[in-house]
């Protein structure tokens, strides 16, 4: 069974960006998480990723639609 919870090493693994692109995403807001322990550490909820990556595929496909190739040739 996955564990319902992710380090911040581990979320960067599964979107292969590094530890401080995902601790930015945290802290801004993007990418919702919470503080735990006595140290404070971070974690992500493995569904909270899910909603993250999902939102990206579909800001992703609204961006492609708005901004079509042009510069190809018909084929």
């Amino acid at each position: 069974m996955e564990p319902r919870f992710l380090l911040l090493s581990d979320v960067a693994a599964e979107l292969n960006v590094s530890d401080s692109q995902v601790y930015h995403m945290v802290r801004s807001g993007e990418l919702p998480a919470i503080k735990i322990g006595g140290r404070g550490q971070w974690r992500v909820e493995r569904t909270r990723l899910e909603e993250y990556i999902q939102h990206k595929y579909a800001e992703t496909a609204e961006w492609v639609r708005g901004n079509p190739l042009t510069d190809r040739e018909p084929e």
